[in-house]
């Protein structure tokens, strides 16, 4: 990616900035056409699902697309974007294209995505969470690691390098609360800095796509979705204390007793996030939150962030979607917390609507996962800049000037459904 080549319309405080340019990427693109070469994947984001399913085993894509039960709530999340429309206004005068730039988390980051939590990434690619940290890394997005991940702790954070890594914690019961302060205290000294808690899959959902292939990859001996478990030394210790053996030794069990312990099927309590805040020094942000109430018991114990997100549908069906929820959410609590949002992104409009409607960020999942099954690294790299770049063109063609809220707020959209 040309990143500091200059091309029409560039932002002039983007020359010498080490950020890489999203509409750097197409102009690149244009300019290896005209040597008669095409790019190695598509542009077209909603062609990313379908060309992955033709990579992927059945296994894989039955659990990489299916949702909860008959789908609705995934449904719902794609169907919600398309009630809202962006206005656009003419004879905007600007110095250039729209910064998007963003302040969340205490920290000044160049753009308004991270990579959501997406467990088992070598079912996917071989290379699993090395190729996704290492691209979300050179692309100076955000990569959030999840407890379930195909890869430890350890080596994702080798791969991120100087890049920005949250940790996002499937929250093992209290009896067991040594075992959750050592992957907080793992995540921490290998630099992550942000700490994501799930709060809708402790026990995982009725997922038809997975029952149809008999397929649950925390349960299978491959250690693909429970590498930090393995690795963890006081899961270790447990696991030769209560067994009189090492993991390596019984295998189906140790999978087993980890997968029950970051999937106990109990819920924790608000009251139980205490916990957290004593044992993690960096901002916690609560993930799945659905309601208002929920939302402002958050600000009431001191969180610093939220994430409307319902799973991508994947935990329960019949639900709300995610958008549709959001303002309300960002009108109860959005000046007390930062307000992140999930499920359903796939192009850029897709982020400019959720950001308007008052999230400081969106997480994207599935998109970038289909991106590491057709090419790897470079192929969550494409995905990450095509979507950034796409979001860039559709505010600077919509005379929106930056990502910011004075500029992209709820006065550029429209209910498509007033409109007639």
């Amino acid at each position: 990616m040309a990143s500091n080549q200059h091309h029409p319309g560039k932002r002039p405080d983007m020359e010498n900035n080490a950020d890489p340019d999203p509409i750097a990427y197409e102009t690149d693109v244009y300019q290896k056409g005209l040597k008669y070469q095409r790019p190695p994947f598509t542009f077209k984001p909603l062609d990313w699902e379908h060309l992955a399913g033709e990579r992927m085993s059945a296994d894989s894509y039955g659990y990489v697309i299916g949702s909860a039960g008959s789908g609705e709530t995934a449904r719902k999340n794609r169907a919600a974007f398309e009630r809202w429309s962006i206005v656009p206004r003419r004879l905007v005068k600007t110095d250039g294209f729209p910064d998007l730039s963003v302040s969340v988390l205490g920290q000044k980051l160049p753009f308004p995505i991270a990579c959501a939590p997406v467990g088992v990434q070598k079912i996917m690619n071989p290379d699993g969470e090395v190729a996704a940290a290492a691209a979300a890394a050179k692309e100076h997005v955000p990569f959030i690691m999840s407890t379930a991940s195909s890869t430890s702790i350890e080596d994702v954070a080798k791969a991120s390098g100087d890049g920005t890594r949250w940790f996002q914690l499937y929250w093992p019961l209290n009896e067991h609360n040594d075992i959750t302060i050592s992957m907080l205290d793992r995540a921490k000294k290998a630099g992550f800095t942000a700490l994501f808690v799930t709060l809708d899959t402790y026990i995982l959902g009725w997922r038809p796509s997975d029952m149809d292939n008999g397929y649950n990859p925390f349960l299978r001996s491959d250690q693909v979705g429970v590498a930090i478990g393995l690795t963890d030394p006081v899961f270790r210790s447990h696991f030769k204390q209560k067994h009189g053996k090492e993991i390596e030794e019984d295998m189906n069990a140790a999978v087993a007793e980890w997968t029950r312990t970051v999937f106990p099927g109990r819920s924790h309590s608000f009251e139980d996030v205490k916990f957290l805040q004593e044992h993690w020094k960096g901002p916690i942000v609560l993930k799945g939150i659905q309601s208002v109430e929920d939302a402002k018991t958050c600000v009431e114990i001191g969180v610093q962030g939220i994430v409307v997100s319902n799973h991508g549908g994947r935990q329960s069906d019949g639900g709300n979607s995610s958008l549709g929820v959001l303002p309300r959410i960002v009108d109860a609590v959005g000046d007390k917390l930062d307000v992140l949002f999930d499920s359903g992104i796939r192009c850029g409009a897709d982020i400019a609507k959720a950001l308007a409607l008052g999230a400081k960020m969106c997480l994207v999942g599935r998109p970038y996962i289909y991106g590491l099954v057709l090419g790897g690294e470079g192929g969550v790299s494409h995905v990450l800049k095509s979507l950034l770049g796409d979001l860039e063109l559709t505010l600077h063609l919509a005379g929106i000037r930056s990502s910011l809220p004075e500029h992209l707020n709820r006065s550029v959209l429209v209910k498509e459904d007033d409109l007639f």
